[in-house]
C-alpha cells in the first residue's frame, strides 16, 4: 500500500506476454524498507568482488586486499563486516601463529552469483555504448572544478 492506503500495482519486467502476473510496488523507495538497507550494505563495488573472490576459496584479509586492487584497510575491514552481519560471508579464526583469520562465502551469499553474474555479463555486453554514453556527457558538461 502506499502512504495514502491505495493498493499499487504493476507489470513485473521480463514476465511473457500471456500471464497476467501484477507485483506490489517495490517499496524500496521507502527510508525504512528492509531491502534498501540490504542494498545500501551489500549492492556496491566493494562487497560485490569480495563476493565474487571468496566464491573460489576460503581467504585470508591480506590476500583478499592483494587480489582487490584499491581497497583501503578500513574499507575491507568494513565491506567484510557488514557482509558478515548480513550471513553471506563467515569468519574463521585459525589456530596457528601468528593467529589468522580465514573468510568464506556462506550458502546464502553463493545465491548472489547467479545476479552478480548477470550484472557483470550485462556490464561486458554494454561497456562500448557506456563509454560512448560517458564521454557524450562530459563532452556535454563543463569539468567539475
Amino acid at each position: 500500500m502506499d502512504i495514502y492506503g491505495q493498493l499499487r500495482t504493476f507489470r513485473c519486467a521480463d514476465i511473457q506476454e500471456d500471464t497476467d502476473m501484477t507485483c506490489e510496488v517495490d517499496e524500496v523507495f521507502f527510508a525504512d524498507c528492509a531491502a534498501r538497507s540490504f542494498f545500501d550494505q551489500v549492492a556496491n563495488k566493494w562487497s560485490v568482488m569480495i563476493l565474487t573472490l571468496l566464491t573460489r576459496k576460503p581467504t585470508r584479509f591480506n590476500e583478499i586486499k592483494r587480489r582487490l586492487e584499491g581497497i583501503t584497510h578500513k574499507a575491507l575491514t568494513q565491506a567484510l563486516r557488514r557482509l558478515e552481519r548480513n550471513g553471506l560471508v563467515a569468519r574463521n579464526v585459525l589456530n596457528t601463529s601468528p593467529v589468522a583469520v580465514e573468510y568464506s562465502i556462506t550458502e546464502l551469499g553463493r545465491t548472489l552469483q547467479v545476479p552478480f553474474g548477470a550484472v557483470y555479463e550485462w556490464s561486458i555486453k554494454h561497456l562500448h555504448e557506456i563509454d560512448q554514453a560517458q564521454k557524450a556527457y562530459d563532452q556535454q558538461m563543463p569539468a567539475e572544478q
